[in-house]
């Protein structure tokens, strides 16, 4: 598992980190290798895009994933009454204007 951002929500990642099952299998490209160009194409060409709805960045990698024809892309999730994690609108919903 590969965690690119801009840092901005130190506590999800440090949630990641924590998981026992997820934690030990995180990596983070180096700093010194990070730039805008290059965290795009890892989202882009990773089997699966797990992004933030808000964010403009996990937007165009979902698009552009979508565009040739890559699925598992997963930016509107939500956790129902049960604590299990639901799609709340699917990949189309990358297209719609808000």
């Amino acid at each position: 598992i590969v965690v690119i951002g801009d840092g901005q929500n130190i506590e999800a990642v440090q949630r990641l980190l924590d998981d026992p099952e997820i934690g030990p299998q995180i990596v983070f490209v180096p700093e010194e290798a990070v730039w805008n160009g290059g965290d795009m194409t890892l989202g882009v060409m990773s089997n699966v895009f797990i992004g933030n709805p808000a964010s403009s960045f996990s937007g165009f990698i979902a698009k552009s994933r979508l565009a040739l024809g890559k699925g598992h892309n997963y930016l509107f999730r939500a956790r129902d009454n049960d604590g299990k994690w639901q799609t709340v609108c699917g990949d189309s919903c990358v297209f719609d204007k808000a």
